[in-house]
């Protein structure tokens, strides 16, 4: 059982202390040197574990980093000071780490909402940010929280996935590495549905990394998550309002704002509140082939989905429908599996009908796929064909 260092703990507080008392920038250097100076009795190894452990605790996620660089990482999270979980895509496993006494856990906690950022205490016991390195923070605190603090911390990928990748590691079968390649080719609509931690993100950068090099990408997301691997990227990141309630930046700010930038095309991340409707409008003024990511359960729940964020965002239902018909055409679905496996397990047609004097939206299975085996055809998928070919977008 690996355990916190009360050493560094200290150290870490005493260089911060003098970092700031000196004026000095927080870097590598200096604070190898403050490290060095207070542990002139120690071993040249034990020396260098210290100070790696006094720079996690002051620019990383402390005793939480070891964990956090382990390869293949995508989730850590803490439950209790011995109770922490890990997920590296195959599921949720226990981490051989111990966190010290509920008061270091609750001081953990409001040391990364610092580094966020983010206001963490009695009066404001949740928070909402992301680290210094892009790490995605989440932490609630007692009594809301069962425990002293309850943290969840989100990987941001260092190296971005490429369609072929995904296809290597059964994300993606085969056969259908050429049918993504050509809906974005093509320009075709596309929104990427799932719960959350299904690899939605993943799979829409591996979509925008097959971007033409020439084309201008305006990604625009709430926090920052996407890595893509393509020649022209801007990214615009959402700001939450400051402890006096100021400075908030919303995404559907950053919608209008990326259509002044002159886009070719634009990628919207998480789509869950009134932004839905300016990406629509985006998506609907020249800017054809954006792609989005909206939380869902199926593909076939999509469009109630649609719709009730339509309302958020104060767009009537027919309008909605009209606006979706044109921008998005197809929803590429992901799931995990019970073994904690992640795949796309459903490619729909976007359509609408009229049912009882009404349009309604709906999502005509394509193709489909359970993640072994050979993925089957939908009843929509000469229509999908039929849309590549430029019959109908």
């Amino acid at each position: 059982m690996i355990r916190m260092q009360g050493r560094a703990s200290q150290l870490a507080d005493v260089v911060r202390r003098e970092l700031a008392s000196a004026n000095e920038p927080l870097n590598y250097a200096s604070v190898r040197a403050r490290v060095a100076s207070h542990t002139i009795t120690v071993t040249q190894g034990e020396q260098s574990r210290l100070i790696d452990q006094v720079w996690g605790e002051l620019t990383g996620a402390g005793p939480l980093q070891r964990v956090l660089t382990l390869p293949g990482v995508t989730d850590v999270l803490v439950n209790g000071a011995e109770e922490i979980w890990l997920d590296r895509g195959d599921g949720l496993e226990r981490a051989d780490l111990d966190l010290g006494s509920p008061a270091e856990v609750r001081s953990l906690a409001v040391r990364l909402a610092a580094s966020a950022g983010q206001r963490l205490d009695d009066a404001s016991p949740t928070a909402d940010g992301q680290l210094a390195d892009g790490t995605r923070l989440h932490a609630v605190l007692a009594p809301i929280a069962d425990g002293p603090a309850v943290i969840s911390l989100r990987v941001v990928r260092r190296h971005p996935w490429s369609l072929a990748d995904l296809v290597e590691r059964a994300m993606i079968p085969r056969e259908w590495e050429e049918l993504l390649v050509a809906l974005v080719t093509a320009k075709v609509g596309i929104l990427v549905s799932g719960a959350t931690g299904t690899g939605k993100s993943t799979l829409m950068g591996a979509l925008l990394a097959l971007l033409d090099p020439a084309e201008r990408l305006i990604v625009i997301e709430e926090t920052r998550e996407l890595c893509i691997d393509h020649a022209h990227v801007v990214t615009l990141q959402a700001r939450r309002a400051n402890a006096e309630g100021a400075g908030e930046v919303g995404l559907s700010r950053l919608v209008r704002e990326a259509l002044r930038m002159r886009p070719d095309r634009i990628a919207v991340g998480e789509v869950r509140g009134a932004e839905l409707g300016e990406m629509l409008t985006a998506f609907n003024t020249g800017h054809e082939g954006g792609i989005g990511t909206i939380h869902a359960n199926a593909a076939s729940d999509v469009p109630a989905r649609l719709v009730s964020l339509g309302l958020i965002a104060g767009v009537p239902e027919p309008v909605l429908i009209d606006q979706a018909m044109a921008a998005l055409r197809v929803v590429c679905h992901v799931q995990r599996t019970s073994s904690g496996t992640r795949h796309i397990r459903e490619i729909g047609l976007l359509e609408s009908s009229e049912q009882a004097g009404r349009a309604r939206l709906r999502v005509d299975p394509a193709l489909s796929w359970n993640g072994e085996g050979e993925p089957r055809r939908g009843p929509a998928y000469e229509r999908l064909v039929e849309l590549l070919r430029g019959g109908t977008r």
